[in-house]
């Protein structure tokens, strides 16, 4: 836009010297010449659309010419000063070096909000800034106030009340549960599978494979649970179980002498120790359907080889899904009154 200003300003000095050198008569008839051209390309043409050159050409030459003859112009007196100003106007604006208002929050602050309100129901957004100021984000209350209203959050610390999810999973870290599940050898011998599974971090621990399960090997098999798990037993409180025979009154003094007491499964309710049932789901899908067990040695390598890979990385998976469906319904019933 300069230099086509530039280059304007010089044909029209350039014009103006040569007119300086004609004679007045030649001046006369030239301006009759444009004057009747510019009828003419008034009645062809609405409305003109000069570009910013032009507007600046003609807003300087309406200030050399009376104002009486401005009617010369194809545009209103009101459209020159406008232009005008234009020109003043941008000839006193300097661009910013900065936007106007406060500086935009940082992503990673706003992630961070996020993240307490969604782990953290019962924050406000009075305590998320408190603790962003603990970690070191200086922000004010009412930026905090403002992510969590455009995020969906309310900031209040009434977002939710205390679901069945929330309760289980805070009281699934002292709940043990056991069970059985049976594997038919390539010689069609029946092998026992006593497991159990911690369901606060779905740890599962082997407890022994026998083809003859006794209420003394049961018991024998829970004692030696309680010596692995060592001092996590003190937090245990619950243990689930269903009412099969095998489980003697033996194996429940084991856990009681330990202040853990026994949750028996109603009958026919495998819902109500869903966990355990769903882990023998899992075992019968991804490890024994795949493969014929020769023997008691057979089967205790693969258990235990399918356990060390469950217990590092498969149960990652299936902590972010717990405590849904079957599996509330079940721990419902048999937690809710005893804690």
């Amino acid at each position: 836009m300069i230099f086509s200003l530039v280059y304007l300003l010089a044909r029209r000095l350039v014009e103006l010297l040569v007119l300086r050198a004609r004679t007045d008569v030649s001046k006369d008839v030239e301006i009759l010449v444009l004057r009747h051209e510019v009828s003419v390309l008034r009645r062809q043409v609405s409305r003109p659309r000069p570009r910013p050159a032009d507007r600046a050409v003609l807003a300087a030459l309406s200030a050399a010419l009376p104002r009486m003859r401005w009617s010369v112009f194809f545009v209103q007196p009101k459209t020159l000063l406008r232009w005008h100003r234009e020109l003043v106007a941008h000839k006193w604006t300097y661009p910013a070096t900065k936007p106007p208002g406060r500086p935009p929050t940082a992503q990673v602050v706003r992630e961070l909000v996020r993240r307490f309100a969604t782990e953290n129901p019962d924050w406000g957004y009075r305590r998320i800034h408190g603790e962003l100021t603990g970690l070191g984000h200086r922000v004010a209350p009412s930026t905090v106030w403002q992510i969590l209203h455009r995020a969906g959050f309310d900031p209040a610390p009434r977002r939710a009340g205390l679901t069945w999810s929330e309760f289980l999973t805070a009281q699934a870290t002292t709940i043990v549960a056991c069970d059985f599940f049976t594997i038919d050898t390539v010689f069609l011998r029946r092998l026992y599978v006593l497991f159990f599974i911690e369901l606060g971090s779905r740890t599962v621990h082997l407890a022994g494979i026998t083809a003859h399960p006794t209420g003394s090997w049961v018991t024998q098999q829970a004692r030696n649970l309680l010596m692995d798990l060592g001092d996590r037993v003190e937090r245990l409180r619950f243990l689930i179980r269903d009412r099969d025979t095998k489980f003697v009154a033996g194996f429940d003094t084991v856990f009681t002498s330990e202040q853990i007491e026994i949750i028996r499964t109603p009958i026919r309710a495998p819902r109500a120790n869903a966990i355990a049932e769903r882990w023998i789901g899992s075992v019968r899908r991804e490890c024994t359907d795949r493969i014929l067990i020769l023997g008691r040695r057979h089967l205790t390598a693969v258990l235990m080889t399918y356990l060390r890979h469950y217990n590092t990385v498969l149960k990652l998976s299936t902590l972010s899904s717990a405590s849904g469906g079957m599996e509330t319904a079940g721990l419902i019933r048999l937690t809710a009154k005893k804690v």
